[in-house]
């Protein structure tokens, strides 16, 4: 866990804001939005499962039924948000 004050930036990729989001019910919207407030800034790489094969660098959590697919840089502190989908399609590629 991290410092206090100390909390990770969160970044987006231009497609989870065009496409992810706005495809997100509305209900599913908020608990994503409060997952990535709550956990992703406080502690990415804690909480976060790491990913393999064609994501591999990469980690996840769960929201639901959908999945957050990001990214950590340690050292700048930034979070950047790849994919938000359903557990279903997260990982066809």
């Amino acid at each position: 866990m991290t410092k206090p004050g100390a909390e990770f930036r969160i970044q987006y990729l231009e497609s989870v804001v065009t496409e992810d989001i706005p495809a997100l019910p509305k209900t599913i919207r908020e608990l994503v939005k409060r997952a990535i407030e709550t956990r992703l800034t406080v502690d990415p790489v804690g909480l976060g499962k790491p990913l393999r094969y064609s994501f591999i660098g990469h980690r996840r959590i769960r929201a639901g039924d959908y999945r957050i697919v990001y990214r950590v840089d340690v050292a700048t502190r930034i979070v950047t948000i790849v994919l938000i989908k359903h557990r279903k399609v997260v990982y066809e590629r």
